[in-house]
Formats: structure tokens, sequence, C-alpha cells
């Protein structure tokens, strides 16, 4: 390689450089997320939106609530049950934390919805009480379990459908969080534990509009 050449060949690397240092800050300046960042904040993005069953199921006030009802604002799903032992009020005091800590604009375009994996004893007042512990805004949902399966299993949530014949039955669930799109389409997931410090940092920018 000649001189002229390693010459141009250096110009050429300088350029691209600042051009891709340009490129990142014009990215960051208009707050889009930065996919490394949300992997270590525990945010994994589906490379394709995915869109729930047509069902109907009820809510903590004793309504019908469809699941395209999940739309207009951006949604954090958390498949548990008021009787929970240890990692549902562990999630929902994270999740009540969380909301605090975001800014203003974000928490309002922030839906929490509990969807119980144990209706048996989840009887919409229930729910409500329950919820009403951690943040009355907070959704609750229940309903026949066969519904509440066929969601979980649309939104890749495990669950192991307890035993009621049982005394103080429990039930086998994921800890993980369901993010849906304000147009009601799963987003991806929050994996447990929750890393709220990194949450509050991400999750604005998530969920910033796009221009």
């Amino acid at each position: 390689m000649t001189r002229i050449q390693k010459t141009v060949f250096i110009l050429v690397a300088l350029v691209a450089l600042v051009l891709g240092l340009t490129v990142n800050k014009v990215l960051t300046s208009k707050g889009q997320a930065d996919p490394t960042e949300l992997l270590d904040a525990g945010i994994v993005l589906l490379p394709q939106s995915r869109t729930l069953p047509e069902l109907s199921l009820i809510d903590q006030n004793g309504q019908a609530f469809a699941v395209d009802q999940l739309k207009d604002q951006w949604s954090l799903l958390f498949f548990g049950y008021t009787f929970c032992p240890d990692i549902c009020p562990a999630t929902l005091a994270d999740l009540r934390q969380l909301r605090s800590k975001l800014p203003e604009e974000t928490r309002g375009n922030l839906r929490v919805v509990l969807v119980s994996v144990d209706p048996q004893r989840d009887t919409p007042e229930q729910l409500k009480k329950y919820l009403n512990y951690f943040d009355a805004d907070f959704v609750g949902l229940t309903g026949e379990q066969d519904s509440i399966q066929k969601l979980a299993n649309a939104v890749s949530i495990p669950y192991i459908p307890a035993d009621t014949s049982e005394e103080n039955y429990t039930v086998n669930h994921s800890g993980n969080l369901v993010i849906l799109g304000p147009d009601g389409t799963q987003r991806g997931f929050i994996r447990a534990p929750l890393n709220n410090e990194k949450l509050v940092q991400q999750l604005p920018a998530l969920m910033a509009p796009r221009s």
C-alpha cells in the first residue's frame, strides 16, 4: 500500500468514526433505547411483535375486560396470584417503587396488570383488596382457567395450574413481566428479578413516541 493509499485509508476510517459517533449522539439525544443497555436492564425485545388472542376476562371491579382493551398505553403484565407467599408480593412492591421513580409522562403512559393464575381463589373482590395495598391504579384480571392459560401460552409465560383440592395450595409460575405496546401487541419481556435502578433509566427511552 502506497503512502497516499495509507493516508486515504486513515482519512476514510476517521470520517467513518466521526460519522458513527455523530449518529450515536443524535440517536441518544432523541431518547431512543440502546439494545445493549436494554438487555443489561433485563429487557428482552422480540424480533417481531406478537398479537394477543381475543379473550374476555374479568377485572377487579367485576367488569368484563377484553384483552384487546390493553391498548393506548404501554402495559406490564405479571402472571401471579394474591395468595402467593413470596414472588408476587415482592414483584408488586418492586413495580410500585418503579412507577414512583419514573418520570411523570412515562408513569402516566404505563399500565401494570396482574393476571391471576389462581382464579379459584382470586375473585374480583380479592384482587381489588390485594392490589389496593400496593397501588390502586394497578389492574387485576381473573376469569376462566382455560382463558388465562391461553393468554399465558400466547405470551410465553409458563405456569402450572394447581391442584385446588389441596389445602393452602401454591401455583408454580414465572416471575417475568410481559411488555405490551400501545397497539396491544407483545413487544418483549422483562426478566425477573427486576432491576429498578436500570429499568428507571431504560423504560422512558423504550416508551418514548417515535417521530
